[in-house]
């Protein structure tokens, strides 16, 4: 079953789920303001993705840290970021148990249906 990451409140999220429920594709959603987002969950998104795909960095999290944080970012530093600061790492965030997606992509997301 296709596993959606992200907060329930955001609109992005709420878009997908929307979509997702009108083509008929079943998913079960990780509110990682409910759930939490620990490092070992954080690490299996790397395994996927960079750091630098994950991190959204025109959200407000991203934009109110200290300068010297972003600069000096290692893969490390943003695992305990995106653990502690779940509201970071972009949205959706998919996992269909063969593929990872990330971002909302209409077309793509649709194409998981056929």
């Amino acid at each position: 079953m296709l596993t959606l990451y992200g907060i329930s409140n955001c609109d992005t999220i709420k878009k997908t789920r929307k979509l997702l429920e009108e083509i008929g594709i079943e998913y079960q959603f990780h509110d990682y303001k409910k759930l939490g987002c620990p490092t070992a969950l954080v690490r299996l998104f790397l395994e996927n993705f960079s750091h630098g795909e994950l991190i959204n960095t025109r959200g407000t999290t991203w934009r109110k840290l200290d300068n010297s944080v972003k600069d000096n970012l290692t893969e490390e530093s943003a695992i305990e970021l995106m653990s502690d600061n779940s509201s970071m790492i972009k949205r959706p965030l998919i996992h269909t148990g063969s593929k990872w997606l990330i971002g909302f992509d209409e077309p793509q997301l649709r194409s998981l249906s056929s």
